[in-house]
């Protein structure tokens, strides 16, 4: 056997050439080994990031709308290139889970339908300060009042409170707020919602507003002309928990929305804030921040001959 083939076997290989030890000499060196595969190192992933964790569905609505699945898959991307950690998935996180998340970014419709254990799962997560960030329809469910108490403001599912496609004309009320900087007066082609649920025990701070135009169903819920919060943050604490925090953007009906240049870095500022990170650590982050090794082509990575990686 040749010292360069040596070189490249495996490690069980390897350790069939070692020298005799005692059990409790070798035992911290294989807990070493088993903990490396479980979390390999990615390259250009920040591993000590904001957490967070992805909650989508599946995709309903027509064509570029409501495109919960496309989100779960960008914003992964997204967010990682912005030194995030994430995780998500299609359905209710359990609590193991959220173990270690930071902030749930929710682009799902009615997540306010839960099931027992999933409302437990995201109570516990609450109390312990965990950041909620929510996306255009995932403000409804069965019980407003409810879900309004983790988020500020809710919508009830089955009433007519809505505009459907239709120009949104924001107006920038708190300019000065960190997650607005780089935000100006504009106007989206999206959905408002009205006749919404008020949590009791905080209110919301509003960033912007919209004045609801005039569109079917808005004048059949009686909602033409109201000037309506869409973009707020909410600070609370939960009965025998830590301050907790929520960040709401109304919009996302049209998905393509989620790509304008100033909502993104909006909704990169708010997920910061809402998982109680610097509110600019994912939209100044530099991939160049994880130093050496973040930018190697991935064939090097692999030896010459194809076999197991020595580093």
């Amino acid at each position: 056997m040749t010292k360069t083939a040596f070189h490249w076997l495996p490690l069980a290989a390897c350790l069939l050439f070692a020298p005799a030890t005692s059990f409790a000499q070798q035992q911290p060196a294989q807990d070493q080994t088993q903990a490396l595969l479980q979390k390999p190192h990615i390259p250009g992933q920040n591993v000590n990031g904001l957490h967070v964790y992805l909650r989508g569905g599946l995709k309903t609505h027509r064509q570029g709308q409501h495109d919960y699945p496309q989100f779960v898959a960008d914003w992964s991307k997204i967010l990682t290139e912005h030194g995030a950690v994430v995780d998500g998935s299609l359905h209710s996180p359990t609590a193991e889970e959220l173990k270690d998340v930071d902030v749930i970014v929710m682009y799902k419709g009615d997540a306010g339908f839960m099931t027992s254990t999933e409302k437990a799962a995201l109570d516990a997560f609450v109390k312990r300060g965990g950041g909620i960030v929510i996306i255009h329809d995932a403000l409804c469910g069965p019980d407003p009042a409810q879900f309004a108490d983790y988020v500020g403001g809710a919508k009830k599912h089955g009433e007519v409170n809505f505009t459907l496609g239709t120009s949104v004309p924001y107006k920038i009320v708190d300019p000065q707020h960190p997650i607005m900087k780089g935000m100006s007066d504009m106007t989206l082609f999206d959905e408002s919602f009205y006749r919404m649920t008020w949590a009791d025990d905080a209110k919301i701070h509003v960033l912007a507003t919209a004045t609801i135009t005039d569109t079917p169903s808005s004048r059949r819920g009686g909602g033409v002309g109201q000037t309506v919060p869409q973009i707020w943050t909410y600070e609370h604490t939960p009965s025998g928990g830590k301050p907790a925090r929520a960040f709401v953007w109304m919009q996302g009906h049209t998905y393509a929305n989620l790509q304008n240049y100033q909502i993104e870095n909006m909704l990169l500022r708010g997920i910061a804030w809402a998982g109680r990170h610097p509110v600019d650590e994912l939209v100044s982050f530099q991939s160049e921040d994880l130093g050496p090794g973040a930018h190697e082509p991935a064939e090097s990575y692999l030896p010459a001959n194809g076999g197991s990686a020595g580093r």
